[in-house]
């Protein structure tokens, strides 16, 4: 079962990608920050991770760019999950490293689709 990390610092937005996850068949973790979720990631070495962009203390480029600037984590895969729909904050998004990037609204299809295809990859 691969391993999910959501970051997400709304509550109800963290628990409904946790629950979409869980019914698809991911174990998952949650953290509401991106200082949580450095931790996080060192400590559990999730398979993937969905992370927000807009949250306090760390915003999700930040923790992007640094866990792909790192050897032990970069190779795991980021999903930026945001209300910044833009199509400059989805360059931008790549930019920093994610591997790929959906603007919320989304269809819980097209998340669960995403992960699972870059987990295959």
């Amino acid at each position: 079962m691969s391993r999910v990390l959501v970051v997400e610092d709304s509550q109800s937005q963290r628990e409904m990608i946790g629950k979409l996850l869980q019914e698809n068949g991911f174990e998952v973790m949650t953290v509401e920050d991106g200082v949580e979720a450095v931790e996080a990631v060192k400590q559990n070495k999730p398979d993937l991770i969905v992370l927000d962009i807009v949250m306090p203390r760390m915003n999700g480029y930040e923790v992007c760019r640094l866990l792909k600037a790192d050897p032990l984590t970069q190779k795991t895969p980021i999903v930026m999950c945001s209300s910044k729909g833009e199509e400059f904050d989805r360059y931008w998004g790549i930019r920093q490293g994610a591997d790929a990037y959906i603007a919320k609204p989304f269809q819980p299809q097209e998340l669960v689709g995403t992960i699972k295809q870059l987990l295959r990859g």
